[in-house]
């Protein structure tokens, strides 16, 4: 007696390719050492780009790769959609990821490895994921010829990790005819979920994201030898600048984004949320606390210090590193700040600045990302948040394009997903990264 398979669904059956190879794709980039020093002595994304850029040619597609600096390379590609009148989504992810010390890893963050059902090494959440994820989907809509409701471009870019210089920014100053009548945007630290309860899961949209001011800090002193008398020590007033700066308590401010966020989160939890007392209300968030606790005040984090040259010289000028992020709105408000903090013997200059973003949780790709999650995944609500760093979307944005971060991800409740990002042993999960094809298909179908 025979037995007969029930058909497959065309939409099912190919979303399920794409899960199939959306594993290996992140294994193979994550492979790929593109560790970004912020001054070019790193490998740079070249060979990253050329590994997509082939994935891309294999059904069909028309890459392109652009190269700012020798090495420093990313890949852009169009594809056609069924209105190409209608205005274009871009997608987009960075290639590039931080450098990482395989001696503090428990796997070697760049062999992409498989272990306790995720996928081990840097660039796993920052943002290899979101790359692998969307191959996967693109390989198989453009293989089985569903194409999207409108013109899509995909942007794998080279530099965010030291702010988009060599990658989105090169794009957007020299080549803004790739992004012709693009009005959307979707790309990193989006559409993951912090589960609340067996019965909800909030998955966090970023429509907003703090800007940034990297700077060094400059005390000029007399140098002399270290075993005189010096009151006019370079090194001590710079720390002394440094440690006030470093222990200073930022006001609290609460923005459009995180008012919304908070007012979800406080209906979620079926209990009032005072943003005057972020310590109760951030008790309640678990894992997502560290990452939201820092979009509700201005920041300054002191980094590096340098200074001196032989131990008993004293040395005419001491520096240090501050890596500044301030809310949409209060930039100013950050730099008198920080001005009266460290006093007038110090000279600050910036080394990279980037303004703040902010959009509104609302319209039909809203709602396209609302309906891809709640079908994969019925205790599913998204809502808007804010990023406490900064991404590709501050250069997209000068094109008028309205960006949000949306790389959906569903992960176990107990994985500490904010701590990854820039941290040792960064994973993925191999179902959250399956779970991300499907979204994003279902979401490209609505786009």
């Amino acid at each position: 007696m025979s037995e007969s398979k029930a058909a497959v669904p065309a939409g099912q059956a190919e979303r399920a390719a794409g899960e199939d190879e959306v594993t290996d794709l992140c294994r193979d980039l994550i492979r790929i050492d593109t560790s970004n020093y912020g001054d070019h002595s790193g490998p740079g994304e070249r060979a990253a780009a050329e590994y997509i850029a082939e994935k891309l040619a294999e059904v069909g597609l028309e890459p392109r790769i652009f190269e700012s600096h020798p090495g420093r390379a990313s890949t852009v590609a169009r594809i056609e959609g069924e209105d190409p009148s209608k205005p274009a989504l871009l997608i987009h992810g960075h290639t590039d990821v931080v450098p990482a010390n395989a001696q503090d890893w428990t796997h070697h963050p760049f062999a992409g490895e498989i272990a306790d059902g995720c996928v081990w090494g840097r660039g796993a959440v920052d943002m290899k994921d979101m790359d692998a994820m969307t191959l996967a989907v693109v390989r198989d809509r453009v293989r089985s010829g569903r194409k999207p409701p409108r013109d899509v471009v995909l942007a794998f870019l080279a530099d965010e990790e030291a702010g988009g210089t060599y990658g989105a920014r090169y794009l957007v100053d020299q080549h803004p005819d790739l992004f012709e009548g693009v009005t959307e945007a979707i790309g990193e630290v989006g559409g993951f979920s912090f589960t609340v309860n067996e019965n909800l899961r909030l998955y966090l949209v970023e429509t907003a994201q703090k800007g940034m001011h990297w700077m060094r800090l400059t005390v000029d002193g007399t140098a002399g030898h270290g075993s005189m008398t010096n009151n006019d020590n370079a090194i001590t007033e710079l720390c002394e600048a440094v440690g006030r700066l470093g222990r200073h308590t930022w006001p609290v401010r609460v923005t459009k984004t995180v008012r919304s966020f908070l007012d979800e989160l406080s209906d979620a939890l079926g209990t009032p949320l005072d943003p005057e007392d972020m310590d109760a209300t951030l008790a309640k968030l678990g894992g997502i606390a560290k990452m939201i606790g820092a979009t509700l005040r201005n920041s300054a984090a002191p980094t590096m210090l340098g200074a001196g040259y032989k131990v008993n010289v004293i040395p005419g000028q001491a520096t240090a590193h501050v890596d500044g992020r301030f809310l949409p709105g209060y930039e100013d408000e950050f730099l008198a700040d920080l001005d009266r903090i460290l006093g007038p013997r110090v000279r600050r200059e910036d080394v990279h600045g980037d303004k703040a973003l902010e959009t509104s949780f609302d319209g039909d790709l809203v709602d396209a990302m609302q309906v891809a999650l709640r079908a994969e995944d019925p205790i599913a609500r998204a809502v808007p948040y804010m990023l406490s760093g900064g991404t590709d979307a501050k250069s997209f944005d000068d094109l008028g394009i309205r960006c949000f971060g949306f790389a959906p991800l569903k992960l176990p409740p107990e994985l500490d997903f904010a701590g990854m990002f820039h941290g040792v042993d960064e994973r993925v999960p191999v179902d959250g990264l399956k779970f991300g094809v499907r979204v994003l298909d279902r979401f490209l179908d609505n786009c």
